[in-house]
């Protein structure tokens, strides 16, 4: 596998180079590289600089092709877009001119059985980006009951989460569950097979929330927000492009809160405290979805939204109350 023969579509690429607005001489953070599409379509459209992060090292051993077509011009890191700062200054840089954000598993890693992120390809049960740490097995098989029923209710937004733990619980019992298919079939038993009527497959919650808790992926994009806010220059953009709530409301809040925008009276900011001035200013209000179009090609993209920001010379916002700790929401970490 090459970075020059994926064929995987950047989603929203038109959109994200519009609010991104590359410019000559700039310097661009992809934070999540993957396939590399965001990436190479900021080189092409003006004569700048990219530092792409991503935290598989396999993504960035198949990116190497890329760097050598762009020479001096892509930086490839591995490591945690919520490490960027500290990634970049490892680098010499200690301001850029915007980051862009593809938050989610990537369609690479999704195709592959052997990564264990998809229940529609029997695999071990592995789900981590960065192939460190603990694995989705090692959750299933010994998380308590209780644990695993608050992860996949927050993380995954299942409202089916208690009888689902109870039945990984059962199936375990017996056997430890080490691949998909182990899996798909504990949770099976708790909410039946799919039907024709049927939106998304039963599984689709769970394998979502427990790739969130394996990978640490709340906390990391809350990270992520806030080392880019201290890393954009003035007139620095920063775009955001997020596939489920839980994700998008996060980045919502952000903006919201770094523009000013917070209601009066918020518990966030105390009463008799002026508030800060604002560090970005929105571009557009609310957010851009995917065209039909697009969502004709790539269903994936049907809940993709994009929100954006513009730094302004305000200094960086200390983080409120709601943005510290999100995976303790669910009462156990990674």
């Amino acid at each position: 596998m090459t970075a020059q023969n994926i064929s995987h579509e950047p989603v929203m690429l038109a959109e994200v180079l519009s609010a991104l607005n590359p410019r000559d001489g700039g310097v661009y953070v992809d934070g999540t590289f993957g396939a590399g599409g965001y990436t190479r379509a900021i080189l092409d459209k003006a004569r700048c600089q990219v530092v792409a992060i991503d935290r598989d090292p396999r993504v960035i051993h198949a990116g190497r092709a890329l760097a050598q077509h762009y020479a001096g011009r892509l930086t490839l890191v591995e490591g945690r877009f919520g490490d960027m700062q500290v990634l970049l200054a490892g680098a010499g840089i200690r301001e850029v001119d915007g980051v862009v954000l593809d938050i989610g598993v990537s369609s690479m890693q999704i195709d592959e059985a052997a990564r264990g992120f998809s229940f529609m390809r029997d695999g071990p049960l592995d789900m981590r980006m960065s192939q460190e740490g603990a694995t989705a097995a090692d959750a299933v098989n010994t998380l308590a009951p209780e644990q695993l029923s608050r992860i996949i209710h927050i993380f995954g937004e299942e409202p089916r989460a208690r009888a689902i733990a109870r039945s990984i619980v059962r199936a375990r019992a017996s056997e430890p569950i080490t691949t998909t298919s182990a899996l798909v079939t504990a949770i099976e038993k708790a909410t039946g097979r799919q039907r024709p009527q049927d939106r998304i497959h039963p599984a689709t919650r769970t394998f979502q929330a427990l790739r969130i808790h394996v990978n640490g992926e709340l906390d990391e994009l809350v990270a992520a927000l806030h080392a880019a806010e201290k890393l954009l220059a003035p007139g620095g953009r920063l775009v955001v492009v997020t596939f489920h709530s839980l994700e998008d409301r996060i980045v919502k809040r952000f903006f919201t809160s770094r523009a000013g925008k917070l209601p009066s009276g918020s518990r966030h900011l105390p009463e008799a405290e002026k508030p800060p001035p604002p560090s970005f200013e929105l571009p557009f209000k609310g957010h851009l979805e995917a065209s039909a179009g697009e969502t004709a090609r790539n269903p994936r993209t049907r809940s993709a939204k994009l929100r954006a920001g513009v730094r302004t010379q305000a200094q960086p916002m200390p983080p409120i109350d709601d943005e510290i700790g999100v995976s303790a929401f669910a009462g156990v970490r990674p």
